[in-house]
């Protein structure tokens, strides 16, 4: 499976982004799909995930109310609707793909590229 994610921006607090995460390969339908960020100088760290059917998602307390992760299997599309950003949210966003829901890296096979959100004060 090859990740490719896209959809960050600049935008100023409390505004939303939404990204996208198209996949290519076979087994896209067949994979959880996980959101993680890495801001600089942090550690990666998840942020929500969603199972092969799109029923089952997970969400980082931190993001929990804000942020909502959804698939369009006939797309092969995961998604990452964001709102009421705050600038501790500024990362690098990452889209990855793993055989079941989980909030673990190890857990994840296969990595997109990232995309840059920045949010502004």
């Amino acid at each position: 499976v090859q990740l490719q994610a896209s959809g960050g921006g600049l935008v100023q607090a409390g505004g939303s982004l939404k990204l996208s995460c198209v996949a290519s390969g076979r087994r896209f339908s067949g994979n959880a799909m996980g959101w993680f960020r890495q801001a600089p100088g942090k550690e990666r760290e998840f942020v929500s995930a969603i199972g092969w059917s799109g029923v089952g998602t997970h969400y980082a307390d931190s993001v929990k109310g804000r942020f909502t992760i959804s698939r369009d299997n006939a797309k092969n599309t995961v998604y990452l609707e964001m709102n009421g950003l705050k600038p501790e949210d500024t990362a690098v966003y990452y889209c990855a793909a793993a055989p079941r829901i989980s909030s673990s890296q190890p857990d994840y096979g296969y990595w997109g590229q990232g995309t840059q959100v920045t949010v502004s004060s």
